[in-house]
């Protein structure tokens, strides 16, 4: 059972990194702030980081929370990952006063798609 568990936060950790930078490039895409060739190349390359980073990160999560029990486990890996693509989206995603050029957007590059309860 305990290899299940490991697959399972490396495959999510992954699936999490991808759909964090998946999310910060529509966003910037959107608000056309940050999405010149120089701004696609960065987020591909934070995205060969961040992919495996964050399958290594729930990874550790696992170990440690799962001493406690595995439904303490899954919870921790989700908590941990939902910070995780939170934050890169607040700090990739929204470029706040780069002048973004779609007119769809604010100055603070926050797409109207984009809840008001979390943070950006």
């Amino acid at each position: 059972m305990r290899w299940q568990g490991l697959v399972a936060s490396a495959l999510g950790g992954a699936v999490a990194g991808y759909l964090a930078h998946d999310l910060a490039a529509n966003a910037r895409a959107y608000c056309d702030a940050g999405w010149e060739a120089g701004g696609r190349f960065e987020l591909f390359f934070e995205m060969l980081l961040l992919v495996p980073g964050c399958a290594v990160l729930a990874l550790l999560v696992w170990l440690l929370a799962r001493r406690v029990n595995p439904v303490a486990g899954v919870a921790a890996v989700v908590l941990v990952l939902s910070v995780v693509v939170v934050w890169y989206f607040a700090t990739q995603g929204t470029l706040d006063g780069y002048p973004g050029d779609s007119g769809l957007c604010g100055p603070d590059n926050v797409p109207p798609w984009w809840p008001a309860w979390l943070p950006s």
